[in-house]
């Protein structure tokens, strides 16, 4: 070395520098994984970069509210059934009452009974209007809720064909503006209170007749659906 030129010492020096460099990085990429290293080039090209802000999932409401109900309140829902295959549901306080899916729903008039006092479900029946003489067995079930009691009741397919005036009168006193409009068919939903009133502005009630230019099921009508926060009894 002591015999090189100043010139040639410092090309065999950085030569050798280059070796060395390239020898370490061949030992570090063999250390270092390759999910580290993509990991490592990933963070690099991310500084720099905007954050992207995801809102969080929208939290779900009891008996799939968009919003939930106020403290010191009942959540309910009731939908009716729409052609063959669209089952009626009752849901109250995010407990399936009535429905396909713990299987006591069936054609006619389905009924669920609550204590509003507790919350808790007393009974649920349905009531074929279809086949068989049920009106008056219906109408023996809903003079049997006992006072302060919230009572659901929605159409499965026919609720009208059988239904006799008796039971008519028995709904109709319970605030039904729309079991006397009933007819083959028609998609129907009714909030009522035994032994206590319902503030003003709660959804109680609502109806869709059969109408063959309209319908959206073949013979069917649309379903109806009615929902809302039935407040507690104040302690």
């Amino acid at each position: 070395v002591c015999c090189l030129s100043p010139g040639a010492f410092k090309a065999v020096f950085l030569i050798f520098a280059s070796v060395c460099a390239w020898y370490a990085g061949y030992l570090l990429a063999e250390l270092i994984p390759d999910a580290s290293l993509s990991s490592a080039v990933y963070n690099l090209r991310s500084i720099g970069e905007k954050p992207v802000l995801k809102a969080p999932a929208p939290r779900r409401q009891k008996c799939d509210h968009w919003t939930p109900c106020p403290a010191n309140s009942y959540a309910y829902r009731i939908l009716s059934g729409g052609g063959k295959n669209n089952y009626a549901k009752i849901c109250f306080e995010d407990e399936l009452l009535i429905g396909d899916k713990i299987g006591n729903v069936a054609n006619g008039i389905n009924i669920a009974i609550v204590n509003y006092v507790t919350g808790k479900v007393t009974a649920t029946r349905c009531f074929d209007m279809h086949e068989g003489d049920n009106s008056g067995a219906m109408t023996a079930f809903i003079q049997s809720a006992p006072p302060k009691s919230l009572l659901f009741m929605v159409t499965q397919d026919d609720g009208s064909s059988r239904l006799k005036d008796s039971a008519k009168s028995a709904i109709e006193a319970l605030g039904s503006t729309e079991i006397r409009n009933l007819q083959f068919r028609a998609s129907w939903a009714f909030l009522a209170a035994k032994g206590f009133k319902l503030p003003a502005g709660i959804q109680r009630e609502k109806i869709n007749l059969s109408d063959g230019k309209k319908n959206r099921y073949s013979g069917w009508p649309a379903e109806v659906q009615i929902e809302g926060c039935v407040p507690k009894e104040a302690s």
